[in-house]
């Protein structure tokens, strides 16, 4: 069976428009927000906590849980729409992101129900995942950890570093899924600092790789399922699109991070939303 037109993916990828309006909702409410990678990175997210793949908690975080990093912490608006609807915290609090006072800040943190890292400097998600999951190999612990990455941050060598932790310590329930969506906040990461073949480097540094299309949700699941059956770390490039979704935005790094929507883009974004919702 062709899992694209099963009930489950017709499901998500409902619920992934449905998502796509709550972010255009806090950019235009809440003001500035990281608002490309944010669209790009929310199917991956989705995927990771609503296939039934992993175990995690419909309501609030348990200690049986599956462990999930958000690297790029200031692509949490993804997170918290997804944390919302699996009611970690009122839906209603998305209004007031990046707010004094309110614990959906700019940047992930802990204080954020459901959330276990705390997003500061960038390039840092996949050492503190590798870190847990080596803690939970030498617990014996059945559970994964699944780490979100940018394409971007694996310009730094901080990023290798746990690459190669990984790969010693042969940490077989650990997944680095790889948001590729080719810009960062000056341009294209071609531009600025390529990356070349980055599936080639993985399986070079003794990982189990795998390429995907970062919006399908058929590949999404099937891929996060055969991840579970690796005896080595897994890495899943998987190639979005920026600014998903909004055609003003997509391929525009200038949407990297942004202020406000105007009225006018709002709309149109919340119309071209609506027009994909059936």
């Amino acid at each position: 069976m062709n899992l694209f037109f099963s009930p489950q993916t017709k499901k998500l990828q409902k619920l992934s428009w449905q998502l796509r309006q709550d972010l255009i909702d806090m950019s235009y409410y809440a003001g500035h927000i990281h608002i490309g990678g944010s669209l790009s990175a929310l199917d991956l997210i989705i995927s990771t906590y609503l296939s039934d793949i992993f175990k995690f908690s419909k309501d609030k975080p348990r200690s049986t849980d599956d462990n999930f990093i958000l690297s790029p912490g200031h692509t949490c608006p993804a997170l918290y729409v997804v944390l919302a609807y699996l009611k970690y915290f009122p839906r209603a609090e998305l209004k007031n992101y990046n707010k004094m006072g309110s614990i959906l800040q700019g940047h992930v943190s802990k204080d954020v129900p459901g959330v276990l890292y705390s997003s500061g400097s960038l390039g840092q998600g996949l050492s503190f995942a590798s870190g847990l999951a080596l803690a939970d190999k030498l617990a014996q612990k059945n559970r994964y950890t699944i780490c979100l990455t940018s394409d971007g941050e694996h310009q730094e060598g901080q990023t290798w570093e746990a690459v190669m932790l990984a790969n010693k310590y042969k940490l077989n329930k650990l997944i680095n899924i790889v948001d590729c969506n080719k810009y960062q906040i000056d341009g294209s990461t071609h531009d600025i600092m390529p990356l070349d073949d980055l599936a080639a480097k993985y399986i070079h540094f003794g990982w189990t790789v795998k390429e995907i299309n970062g919006h399908d949700f058929s590949q999404i699941t099937k891929m996060l399922k055969l991840a579970k059956q690796s005896d080595r770390p897994v890495c899943i490039i998987a190639h979005t699109t920026f600014g998903k979704g909004i055609s003003f935005m997509q391929y525009d790094y200038n949407f990297h991070s942004l202020d406000r929507l105007t009225d006018f883009q709002y709309k149109k974004a919340s119309k071209e939303i609506k027009n994909n919702i059936k």
